[in-house]
């Protein structure tokens, strides 16, 4: 009895042992033009398996692309889509560079803080006053998600003014938003959530 320990490695196996053989079989076809049938009757098949890949931009290129892999790029027939590069499938992708800004204070986020710096690069207006009333209004949101319990307005004041280095201050009859409303508010927002997972697992039922 023949186990999979014992057979040899799938190259993808997605396409199954079967496929493999098939393609094994190719490589010892002499004659080109049967091997050139061979190889698109293999593809036809390759298609059938994984349909999935029909959703995939360049689908019939990327089964030709398969179909090389999968003889070790031994296999030498006519193909309608260049023979891809072993080399360059090798590559390894270049390492992502990550974000090395630290946040003062965590609980507002990095989008806060940039929208701190655009406040102070604008020039004094109208514009420049409603913005930073925003962002006093967010960092009290974003506070209260941290922290569910409250916020003296004077906490987010004296953060917005660090933040700043001092450049933004909200006007003397700026009124912030209700505590109260905003827990509300968030409160609803995390039901609606809960209730439209609920809805989406009955569904799956």
């Amino acid at each position: 009895m023949n186990y999979n320990t014992t057979r040899t490695h799938l190259i993808l196996p997605e396409y199954g042992r079967n496929i493999h053989e098939m393609v094994n079989h190719a490589l010892t076809i002499e004659d080109r033009d049967d091997r050139n049938r061979a190889a698109e009757a293999i593809i036809v098949l390759m298609g059938q398996l994984n349909p999935h890949l029909r959703d995939v931009n360049d689908f019939t290129h990327k089964l030709w692309d398969h179909l090389f892999i999968i003889s070790d790029y031994r296999l030498d027939v006519d193909s309608p889509y260049p023979k891809p590069d072993r080399e360059r499938l090798a590559e390894k992708p270049d390492r992502l560079q990550y974000p090395t800004h630290k946040i003062r204070y965590r609980h507002y986020g990095r989008s806060i803080e940039m929208m701190i710096k655009a406040a102070c690069e604008m020039e004094d207006g109208d514009e420049k006053t409603a913005l930073t009333e925003t962002i006093a209004n967010l960092m009290k949101r974003h506070y209260l998600r941290w922290n569910r319990d409250s916020v003296d307005d004077s906490v987010i004041e004296k953060h917005l003014r660090e933040l700043s280095a001092g450049k933004l201050t909200t006007p003397k009859n700026f009124d912030f938003e209700e505590t109260a409303d905003i827990l509300k508010s968030q409160r609803g927002t995390n039901n609606k959530k809960k209730s439209s997972g609920k809805k989406k697992h009955k569904k799956r039922n």
